[in-house]
């Protein structure tokens, strides 16, 4: 999620155990008698080197809990890979708390991996709203929110300016900027992330959602997808395609690739994360200074985001549950969740730090995420949400590659997912 990379994606420290494995009965006893001690913390590739400062403040305050900390692959797909096989072997999991991206944390609670946490030991109502359903499951709290990300549209405000247009707020008038106004200066229109991995799944639901239709319902038990919102978005991506105003580079491309796209000025319009805005704004990037953000379009104004991010939880066979509890009210506190923006270009999930007159200078976007965050809507809910984002990622990739019209894929989605949903 960057993934957060920037999407959507956070931390999560994980330290391989050289030494042989307690039992499942030891360690039961080892969390009554001593709850705290060191720990590992397993999180997807931190793209900005921001996380082992942040760990090594906890560790100097804490010689007792300390904490390594273990980067996984950037691809969430991968990181998904790895940590659910890791955490199916049980007691012998290297892993004490993990940075989940949040729409894992339904998947991870229904399979028994991580523990329910009780809400009073962190502070949930200094959050951004939205943010803490994407932590729950089964009307129960089993991870906290760490970092949060909305899609913002990021533009190139230097050539607008000279086309005398302002940013668009509807899918009308992006693909008319980006058929006319690009080509008149040398630039592609507009991409996203549309290789078929997790970031494919993130921009069709949000073209989805901003149509007004929705993918599943009932926590993954009820499938909504075959509607008319839904062959419109995916019919406005699988346009763009077709028509040209998408490149055809942007279907083998990641949250990565398209930033250095946009930030190399090949692109007019990019879908991205507020990461993506930070890194292509810094000093030596060819766009630095020209780059404008706003809410993504939709058919008749704003259109809705994916929520992204990330959230903390605790491995059920933790060595030391308390220090885990610890460590996650220390990343989520004031102090390191400006940090976390600071250092990280990650979006904090504190909602006092988006009003805050020094960040806003420093992250001009940090408004417009604001409202982004707000408006969001999280990706479908569902025990098996790996799966999900496999039959949505490869049915949307054989439309936008036209092997399937829009009206064929929605039909066929709503079919397969029908099967997932009856398991």
């Amino acid at each position: 999620m960057r993934w957060i990379r920037a999407a959507g994606r956070g931390l999560l420290v994980l330290a391989m155990i050289t030494a042989g494995y307690v039992t499942s009965g030891a360690r039961a006893e080892e969390g009554a008698d001593a709850g705290r001690g060191p720990l590992t913390l397993a999180t997807a590739g931190d793209l900005t080197n921001y996380l082992g400062p942040l760990l090594q403040g906890w560790n100097r305050t804490h010689p007792g809990e300390k904490v390594t900390l273990v980067e996984l692959p950037d691809s969430a797909d991968e990181t998904h890979a790895q940590m659910t096989t890791d955490l199916r072997g049980g007691d012998r999991s290297r892993f004490d708390v993990l940075n989940i991206d949040v729409n894992w944390t339904s998947e991870f609670a229904a399979a028994g991996w991580i523990r329910p946490l009780p809400p009073d030991r962190f502070p949930l109502r200094s959050f951004l709203p939205p943010v803490v359903n994407t932590a729950t499951y089964a009307g129960r709290l089993y991870a906290v929110p760490y970092v949060t990300n909305a899609g913002l549209l990021l533009y190139r405000k230097d050539v607008l300016a000279k086309a005398g247009v302002p940013p668009p707020r509807t899918w009308a008038e992006l693909e008319r900027d980006a058929k006319t106004v690009a080509p008149q200066y040398g630039l592609g229109g507009y991409a996203g992330q549309f290789l078929p991995y997790e970031g494919l799944t993130v921009n069709a639901a949000e073209a989805v959602y901003s149509a007004g239709g929705t993918i599943l319902g009932d926590e993954g038990t009820r499938v909504t997808v075959d509607s008319a919102a839904a062959r419109e978005g995916i019919g406005f991506l699988a346009r763009g395609v077709r028509e040209g105003w998408i490149p055809k580079a942007a279907l083998t491309w990641k949250e990565e690739e398209s930033k250095q796209a946009f930030q190399d000025g090949r692109l007019l319009f990019l879908r991205n994360w507020p990461y993506a805005y930070a890194v292509a704004s810094a000093k030596g990037s060819r766009v630095a200074g020209k780059i404008g953000a706003v809410p993504l379009p939709g058919p008749d104004g704003p259109g809705t985001s994916v929520l992204g991010g990330s959230n903390l939880a605790v491995n059920s066979h933790a060595r030391h549950p308390d220090s885990a509890a610890r460590l996650i009210a220390y990343l989520t506190s004031a102090r390191v969740q400006r940090q976390v923006l600071v250092r990280g270009a990650l979006p904090p999930v504190r909602a006092a730090l988006y009003q805050d007159p020094a960040l806003i200078r420093q992250f001009p976007y940090l408004p417009t995420l604001r409202t982004a965050v707000l408006t969001a809507a999280p990706r479908p809910k569902s025990a098996h949400y790996d799966q999900v984002s496999l039959v949505v990622q490869a049915v949307v990739y054989g439309a936008l590659t036209g092997r399937e019209t829009p009206e064929q894929a929605v039909r066929r989605l709503a079919r397969e997912l029908d099967a997932i949903a009856r398991r």
